[in-house]
């Protein structure tokens, strides 16, 4: 097993013609993507990972410098594709690894058919023109909770983030995900992504995009949705689904799993 494989705890699972690469984010792992994995095998080569600073991965292996910035994981991405002898794939990217696909898709456009987004943001803070969801304050204050008490941060923000009690099925997972971090590795983590503004990059994305998002999203609110349309620089296309949460494959798989299918299977209609 190489680097690549080994940090990111890479798994190629079914053998169809197409390869579909499954990216998680933040707090989870690729367990994430348990409800969606059994209907691709049969006809695709899935392909899973784990982000650098997932729970699941070695924590010697995360560089705190490397990751100030989306470019790492996008990196990583790359060298992903390049260990597996990918030369085109559909990429499906959760939250902050949509961004992330993006950003890949501007330097090796060949390498991607299309990008699926779910509960995707290019910018979490607001601006005079710029409706993300979060003022600084807010960030400010959510990093703080993450460095006073860690454990206690998962608790109350699994499942805000989530959308449900403490009781449910998905909560108890995200939590799980989530606490499995090394705490230092999840506040960097969180830094780079509610920090990050990729909007200037939106333009230099051909690939097609496939937009998908809950209708209510603690993290995401659903006008992104539409900038992102109005601002990608290919063909691209928004799907609002009735979904509470930021996870909804995980927290609503009957709802969710059917709508993402679609998307992989059918192209955007010229």
């Amino acid at each position: 097993m190489g680097v690549v494989e080994e940090a990111h705890n890479l798994k190629v699972l079914g053998s169809g013609e197409r390869t579909i690469v499954l990216a998680h984010g933040f707090g989870t792992d690729q367990s994430v993507w348990k409800h969606l994995v059994p209907h691709l095998v049969d006809s695709y080569r899935v392909v899973i990972y784990d982000n650098m600073g997932a729970g699941t991965t070695n924590p010697d292996y995360f560089d705190f410098e490397r990751y100030t910035t989306l470019e790492g994981f996008a990196y990583d991405l790359l060298a992903i594709l390049e260990e597996l002898l990918i030369d085109s794939c559909i990429f499906v990217g959760h939250s902050v690894s949509a961004m992330v696909g993006a950003l890949a898709s501007i330097s090796r456009p060949e390498l991607f058919s299309k990008i699926v987004m779910l509960s995707a943001s290019p910018r979490y803070v607001n601006d005079p023109n710029y409706f993300g969801g979060f003022e600084q304050e807010d960030l400010d204050q959510l990093f703080e909770a993450m460095r006073e008490n860690y454990k206690a941060w998962c608790s109350g923000f699994a499942p805000l983030a989530v959308g449900g009690d403490m009781d449910s099925v998905a909560v108890q997972e995200f939590s799980r995900t989530l606490f499995n971090m090394q705490p230092d590795i999840a506040l960097s983590v969180a830094q780079t992504i509610f920090n990050s503004d990729i909007r200037d990059f939106l333009g230099l994305v051909t690939v097609p995009c496939h937009i998908i998002q809950s209708m209510k999203d603690l993290a995401v609110p659903v006008v992104v949705s539409e900038y992102l349309h109005k601002n990608l620089g290919g063909k691209s296309i928004v799907e609002v689904m009735q979904s509470d949460g930021h996870l909804p494959q995980l927290s609503s798989p009957d709802t969710v799993i059917p709508i993402l299918l679609r998307h992989i299977h059918y192209d955007i209609a010229t």
